[in-house]
């Protein structure tokens, strides 16, 4: 993996209008990670969530194709098991599903891997935290809302590096299918499979989703309760 973690690929500040990774090697590799994942969850005798989904997590090789590293908090379950039980949550703040922190959102499942990957390719598209944990969390400007809004409105996206309508057209899948991913009703989210085929589909096709809740647990919450990995 000689190109390292993609964290250090998608986290800039330029003011040129330059992206260290362009737009079409950002979607080929938000492909590979949507199909690592349904691998995962639907490619093995055994279902396989991953609970940790991350920049930091996400390897690259030469070509910058994805591998899916680091199942120090995965946990197997039965295909036919939709619901997991877990002693406490599990994952990363920022990208960890509501329903790990908050159970009365609903049932943990592969969903859970879905909102984290949801969260994550939102980074990749605004080359930036979508909350930053090191502010008062009532001035969190919440990045996936200002998309949305953009969205809502059939708006230019307004992000760095778009050079065509082909890049244009690929940005714009990002954005609608993570914005579908990080649903706070865990059903409403797509699986891994649908999520490939909204990326590998028509835009036009796309419907818009409903606006994501801004859910972000509090540091009581998450020093109470989770395993972070780092």
């Amino acid at each position: 993996m000689s190109n390292g973690s993609l964290e250090k690929f998608i986290y800039e500040e330029r003011s040129d209008g330059v992206r260290q990774l362009g737009w079409p090697i950002l979607y080929k590799i938000a492909l590979g990670i949507a199909r690592g994942l349904e691998y995962l969850h639907r490619g093995c005798n055994t279902r396989i969530l991953h609970f940790d989904i991350k920049p930091h997590n996400i390897l690259l090789d030469d070509d910058f194709c994805p591998k899916i590293s680091d199942f120090g908090l995965a946990k197997l379950c039965m295909k036919k098991e939709s619901i997991v039980s877990m002693l406490g949550a599990r994952g990363t703040m920022g990208y960890i599903a509501p329903e790990i922190v908050c159970r009365n959102l609903g049932g943990v499942s592969h969903k859970s891997d879905v909102y984290s990957y949801g969260m994550m390719v939102l980074e990749m598209v605004g080359g930036r935290k979508n909350i930053d944990v090191e502010v008062d969390r009532t001035s969190e400007i919440y990045f996936p809302h200002w998309l949305y809004g953009r969205i809502e409105l059939d708006e230019e996206l307004q992000l760095i590096g778009i050079m065509n309508e082909e890049e244009k057209e690929c940005a714009r899948k990002m954005v609608m299918v993570s914005l579908w991913c990080i649903q706070t009703d865990p059903s409403n989210r797509p699986s891994m499979t649908k999520a490939v085929e909204m990326l590998e589909g028509n835009l036009e096709l796309l419907q818009i989703p409903p606006k994501p809740y801004s859910y972000s647990p509090s540091r009581s919450e998450v020093d109470s309760s989770i395993v972070e990995l780092t």
